[in-house]
């Protein structure tokens, strides 16, 4: 890693240990500054720009989550690892819930804090993370699915972004669309459950004038409007069979024929699609092609939810708190440790968008500077802006019935499998499906 990718605060009262960091780090070659104190760290972060704090926890003045708390409010996605010699499990487990980005206990181990250090810049360092600006997260999860997204980017293939709604189907097909050879053209998404399927046939395919009733003019249709671009086809596990036929021509063919016209007109757009529902289920059942499936599905993103996810729930609920009391104009800061605490521990079915719902009923309610926790408490109570589609309600029924089966049973899947009416095989494939173990459930419940 160049200097150039690195740039790091230390921050640390005990002199001869800053001086012998430093020229660790500068060894390993990183960038550092220098702080003795929070004090001056807050004002050395006023004049330079720095992609990672690494700051000790104990310090005279205000000590390292203080000093975390402080950046937390100016710059949300600035990574902070705190170090200390008294380190303690629960301590660690706080300050990570709180939103710090790591915790490393002294005297530090080489491949330790290089590995943290590494992982820290991966979310931070600008050059690789503009194409992803939207995308808030530190999490290993999220990071292997970005670097993928990164690497077929660049090639002009089909991508199926799998997950649960909520998760930021669409905010990937932009990242993806930015990182791409078409960024400077345009990207357009549609969500194919939305319409009934004449209007739908009509939005991505065009009509002619006077194609049917209400078509009083000629409308180019979204694969024209993306032409040279990217065309973002959410929610394609709701679309009518006859539309899959046409969609799937249009993919082969490279040519899209209008409603009402018997010409046809040369595309070149690159589709990415998502859907959250089980695709395999519906072909299964015959509601989606098998043929539109493969074209569509040459490289298979899986968003994690936000439960396989919760490091990134402090990151995501400071960045809505920031953008929501700007957008409100109001002067909201932070939440207080229960509220945060609150937060990290709630279930969250609707993911990262309830999230996002949660904090702005939290800001428009709040009547002071700081949310406390009974405020998250009311909105998480009160918030009705979720609500599961059957297939989505269906999956969450089906993965706590073989938690609690596999429970009965002590983990024994034979056993399980004969509870649940289903051969070892189906059973082995559900567990998959839900990404499940026999091992991770025992575990869990003890």
């Amino acid at each position: 890693m160049s200097k150039a990718e690195g740039r790091i605060l230390l921050v640390d009262d005990d002199p001869s240990l800053l001086r012998l960091l430093t020229l660790r780090l500068e060894g390993e070659g990183f960038q550092v500054l220098n702080a003795d104190c929070a004090e001056a760290a807050l004002e050395l972060l006023q004049k330079q720009d720095v992609d990672v704090v690494l700051s000790d926890l104990r310090m005279p003045g205000l000590d390292g989550m203080s000093l975390f708390d402080e950046i937390a409010k100016r710059n949300p996605a600035l990574p902070v690892i705190l170090m200390t010699a008294h380190g303690s499990i629960p301590e660690a487990v706080a300050a990570t819930q709180r939103g710090v980005f790591g915790f490393l206990t002294k005297p530090l181990n080489n491949s330790e804090l290089r590995d943290i250090l590494q992982k820290a810049l991966h979310q931070s360092v600008p050059e690789q993370s503009d194409w992803r600006a939207g995308i808030i997260s530190r999490s290993e999860q999220m990071e292997e699915v970005l670097q993928q997204a990164l690497r077929v980017a660049p090639r002009d293939v089909s991508i199926l972004i799998t997950g649960a709604s909520g998760t930021g189907k669409e905010l990937l097909a932009r990242a993806i669309h930015q990182a791409s050879p078409r960024a400077k053209q345009p990207f357009v998404a549609i969500n194919c459950g939305a319409l009934p399927e004449h209007l739908l046939e009509s939005e991505l395919f065009g009509h002619t004038k006077g194609a049917f009733t209400g078509a009083v003019t000629e409308h180019n249709g979204l694969f024209r409007e993306a032409d040279g671009g990217t065309l973002f086809l959410d929610e394609i596990g709701d679309m009518p069979l006859p539309l899959q036929v046409k969609l799937l021509r249009a993919l082969q063919e490279r040519q899209i024929r209008p409603v009402g016209s018997s010409k046809t007109i040369a595309i070149n757009v690159r589709v990415l699609s998502a859907t959250h529902r089980d695709v395999q289920q519906a072909m299964e059942e015959g509601s989606f092609r098998e043929d539109l499936y493969y074209r569509l599905n040459v490289v298979n993103l899986q968003l994690p939810s936000l439960e396989q996810r919760p490091e990134d729930i402090p990151l995501l609920a400071r960045h809505a708190l920031q953008q929501s009391a700007e957008r409100h104009q109001v002067k909201v800061t932070r939440f207080t440790d229960d509220a945060m605490q609150l937060l990290t521990t709630a279930k969250w079915p609707g993911n990262v968008r309830q999230l996002m719902n949660v904090v702005e009923q939290c800001v428009a309610l709040t009547h002071g500077p700081v949310i406390n926790a009974a405020l998250v408490e009311q909105a998480l109570t009160q918030d009705s802006s979720y609500w599961p589609s059957l297939t989505e309600a269906r999956d969450q029924f089906e993965r706590q019935y073989l938690v609690r089966v596999l429970q009965m049973t002590d983990g024994h899947v034979t056993r399980a499998a004969e509870l649940a009416g289903r051969n070892r095989t189906d059973f082995y494939k559900l567990l998959k499906k839900h990404q499940l173990s026999a091992q991770q459930v025992t575990d869990d419940a003890d």
